[in-house]
């Protein structure tokens, strides 16, 4: 792929484009249709791109398959202990009105927390089914 030069020059020019939008997606998803799965598959998608042209072991440099897998785990307990939170502070099982001073600012950060930790998990599960069928022939 080292003589693709156009495809390069592009990928280098949409990726950070696609990463942003993946975090608007993120952040926005509270508010409007999107976030957490939406927002992993749009960030993974930008660093399968990336592996896809510039190469899986250029890839792999940047987000290693130990970072990948760290963020599956770190995602799932984001999901869990926000309801463990929740169980602790008095309320429900993923009851994010206790989780603040008031009941909607206790469902905003609850939603932002649950959102994020679904959002790490999906784009770092999405990074090792990738790796881990594309790195098969070698």
């Amino acid at each position: 792929m080292q003589h693709h030069v156009v495809l390069r020059v592009v990928a280098k020019i949409l990726i950070p484009f696609i990463l942003l939008f993946a975090l608007y997606v993120q952040f926005h998803g509270d508010y409007g249709p999107g976030g957490g799965f939406q927002a992993g598959v749009l960030f993974a998608a930008g660093i399968i791109l990336y592996a896809i042209i510039f190469g899986l072991d250029t890839s792999r440099k940047v987000v290693p398959m130990a970072v990948a897998r760290w963020g599956i785990a770190l995602g799932l307990l984001l999901y869990a202990l926000t309801g463990v939170a929740g169980l602790l502070l008095g309320g429900n099982y993923l009851n994010y009105s206790v989780l603040g001073a008031t009941q909607q600012s206790g469902q905003h950060i609850g939603i932002l927390v649950i959102e994020f930790g679904v959002g790490l998990t999906v784009a770092s599960v999405m990074l090792t089914v990738f790796y881990a069928f594309a790195g098969k022939g070698r």
